[in-house]
């Protein structure tokens, strides 16, 4: 648990990284270095990036003394996180794999990240193990859930300053998994193709009697939604998202209420919370017009059980 040796616990796992990227920026370079050197291995998916992106980022990797430790999946198009989630770790168990992390393009990780969570998941009863995520952007804060009556919440300052936190759920960027937990919860809901993906698979892999746990010694700097404004009598910020993510926010969150994965309060609690945002997207945030048409569409093909690309669900 939090109080073995780290770097014992890292001698005897095997850690492949899967980092999911599109559009990739110098962030990205920067992150395969430092992954690198944590991991056995890092394995880069691609969801269809643009072929100078791919290439200045294969650029930036061969740069690296660690070069031979990563690879590159090239997918031809955008499949959505959650398929190049999974092809990377299908991947990775091949290659050996006893855990697996998960990582975005963007996140910043603490040279010691690895090595800190891997004894959280010494305990069989946790099915993974995710990092003390602080955002990096002006008005960010602390990207940690727990369990309330009506659904997931930040973490009070309380719980963050514990060794270890019981998560409601974990973000992916960082969240490091043992294989044998994939092969029992099973692998990412490809359906959702992007929004609530870690969510659906924390409460599978809750359903299914693991635990999920933070580790607050274990760092993550990480970035999520486009921005963040404040509202009047709201102590959080609120992260604003381009207008197709309201599609998939939508339709995800009624899928998530109809899957049977939350218990009655926190479906109410979802339906709420699914009101709040749909007005703040329709009334408040900009580019109102598209957002209020992606809702709708969002929300009809929710309704209809769709799943998949915007588009393209069925």
């Amino acid at each position: 648990m939090v109080n073995a040796d780290p770097m014992t616990a890292l001698t005897n796992s095997t850690v492949i990284a899967v980092i999911v990227t599109y559009h990739p920026t110098e962030v990205t370079a920067r992150l395969l270095g430092t992954l690198a050197q944590q991991c056995a291995r890092v394995l880069v998916v691609d969801n269809g990036s643009a072929a100078t992106e791919l290439a200045q980022l294969r650029t930036a990797a061969q740069e690296l003394d660690t070069a031979s430790d990563i690879e590159f999946l090239e997918l031809a198009e955008n499949t959505g996180i959650a398929h190049a989630q999974n092809v990377g770790i299908q991947r990775a168990i091949e290659l050996g794999a006893t855990h697996v992390l998960l990582s975005d393009q963007d996140s910043a990780p603490a040279p010691d990240m690895v090595a800190q969570l891997l004894p959280s998941v010494a305990d069989p009863q946790v099915g993974a193990a995710g990092p003390y995520i602080a955002e990096n952007k002006p008005g960010g804060d602390e990207l940690v859930y727990v369990s309330r009556k009506w659904g997931p919440r930040r973490a009070s300052s309380t719980e963050l300053a514990t060794p270890e936190v019981t998560a409601a759920f974990l973000l992916a960027s960082g969240c490091l998994i043992p294989v044998p937990v994939l092969q029992i919860v099973g692998l990412m809901n490809e359906g959702y193709f992007i929004d609530h993906v870690d969510l659906e698979w924390g409460l599978r892999a809750r359903r299914a009697g693991y635990r999920l746990v933070v580790n607050t010694r274990a760092i993550l700097h990480h970035s999520l939604g486009d921005s963040t404004v404040h509202l009047p009598g709201r102590p959080q910020p609120v992260h604003v998202h381009s207008p197709i993510r309201c599609y998939y926010l939508a339709r995800n969150t009624i899928h998530l209420i109809r899957s049977g994965l939350l218990s009655r309060n926190w479906a109410l609690g979802y339906v709420l919370w699914l009101g709040k945002y749909v007005a703040f997207n329709a009334l408040l945030a900009d580019q109102r017009s598209a957002r209020s048409k992606y809702l709708v569409q969002g929300i009809a093909d929710g309704v209809r059980g769709r799943f998949g690309p915007v588009g393209q669900a069925n």
